[in-house]
């Protein structure tokens, strides 16, 4: 099964001999190894690069675990780099390697070798190869296929895919998985021991359980507003643990960052234009692990499509924070009241801004008028969009709000500057 992956091929090309580490990120199975070793490697090819310039160490197989001593690796390629023409060196989680910023290093220090990596955890990478190269890398962060990769190889119609999507998600791997039971059981056998495994072994946890709940609390929450105090205290009160802090909550949520699982979107206070430290929203970064977590058994698709959403937002390039817009009301005792409204997303990419409002179901005027109230409020010049679950005709309304379906908004980027 071939899916291509545009976005990131775009990116990979860009960067091409650029002299710089290409750190190719993101969680496990997400598709890494398949951008690099098989559809780069393919496009290396059409350009005429020969077969024995491109060198490719995979290092999740045993049978490579040789190359995971820095001083055999750095000799297996000085030994394949026979001549001044420009060599392609891809390593396939590359954290694997002891001592690999220092590896890197070295390699990077070859003015005909082009470095290519991918790892599957922030720490080993985004911290450590930012802080010991200090401009000499560029981060390409992949995530699970987007609804319109994953819509190139799924057999059916947009609907039926759409809940398969947001039922399972979008590691590729699930497309060549058949049956439902099949691939619930891959998605939480993933999550046990591959995603948890990962941070254990990273990780001194001391009572596994108690982070696990923690996990579950995050994926029961999707949408929702929460801070580690809040968290803390949830715990304490409904949990019966006594003993946990927001501390540990923030350094637990750190871990799970680190891994990949679940991004953070902060606040931020559209007319004061500054971010608010308090409360945040957390999204997974793959709604089928987040279902898996809860055992399949909370499934709303309100929250889904919001998380959804916020993955293909992010997929396309968008630093993506929740919108607050605080106003004056006047109660019914006319006494003057501060409201906070919020939007669902404030998506900025250089100069660029939108402000978008999910809606899963707007089925009247109040429900329209409830949605678009904060976007109103408003009053820079930048795009407003509602993306509604229904299948809608795209409409700009008297608001100048732009209403789209959830389907050609995920299916049509363009959708995004109608």
């Amino acid at each position: 099964m071939n899916i291509l992956r545009p976005t990131y091929m775009r990116q990979l090309i860009d960067a091409q001999n650029n002299g710089l580490i290409k750190v190719v990120s993101g969680i496990r199975r997400a598709g890494k190894s398949y951008l690099l070793k098989t559809l780069f490697r393919a496009h290396l090819l059409e350009q005429g690069v020969p077969t024995d310039h491109i060198l490719v160490i995979d290092l999740e197989g045993r049978q490579n675990k040789a190359f995971r001593d820095p001083d055999y690796l750095l000799e297996w390629v000085d030994k394949k780099m026979r001549d001044d023409e420009q060599y392609y060196i891809i390593i396939d989680e590359v954290q694997r390697v002891v001592d690999f910023v220092e590896m890197l290093g070295s390699l990077v220090l070859k003015e005909n070798a082009d470095v290519y990596v991918t790892g599957s955890n922030s720490h080993f990478l985004s911290s450590d190869i930012a802080t010991e190269f200090r401009g000499r890398s560029d981060e390409i962060h992949v995530y699970p296929l987007s609804f319109e990769e994953f819509m190139t190889a799924y057999d059916g119609d947009k609907a039926d895919g759409l809940q398969e999507y947001y039922m399972y998600g979008g590691l590729p791997k699930l497309l060549s998985i058949k049956g439902d039971d099949k691939k619930a059981a891959y998605l939480e056998r993933l999550y046990r021991t591959v995603y948890l495994r990962d941070i254990y072994e990273r990780h001194t946890i001391e009572n596994k359980a108690e982070f696990e709940e923690l996990v579950r609390v995050l994926a029961s929450g999707v949408g929702s507003l929460m801070s580690p105090t809040t968290i803390a205290n949830t715990f304490k009160s409904i949990k019966r643990l006594q003993n946990i802090t927001d501390k540990t909550i923030d350094t637990y949520i750190g871990y799970l960052q680190d891994a990949f699982l679940i991004e953070k979107s902060e606040r931020y206070d559209i007319k004061g234009r500054q971010y608010i430290g308090s409360s945040s929203k957390y999204y997974f970064k793959d709604c089928g692990l987040r279902n898996a977590i809860l055992s399949f058994r909370q499934f709303e698709e309100n929250h889904i499509m919001e998380n959804a959403l916020y993955n293909d937002l992010r997929g396309r390039g968008f630093r993506v924070d929740v919108g607050n817009v605080n106003i004056r009301v006047r109660d019914e005792k006319g006494v003057q009241q501060r409201v906070t409204l919020e939007v669902d997303f404030v998506c900025n990419m250089g100069s660029k801004r939108y402000y978008i409002q999910s809606a899963w179901r707007m089925p009247d005027e109040a429900k329209m008028k409830q949605e678009q109230n904060s976007l109103c409020q408003i009053k820079d010049e930048f795009h407003k969009l509602i993306i509604v679950g229904d299948r809608i005709k795209l409409h700009r309304n008297e608001k100048g709000i732009t209403i789209a379906s959830i389907y050609d908004f995920l299916l049509d980027q363009t959708t995004i500057d109608q």
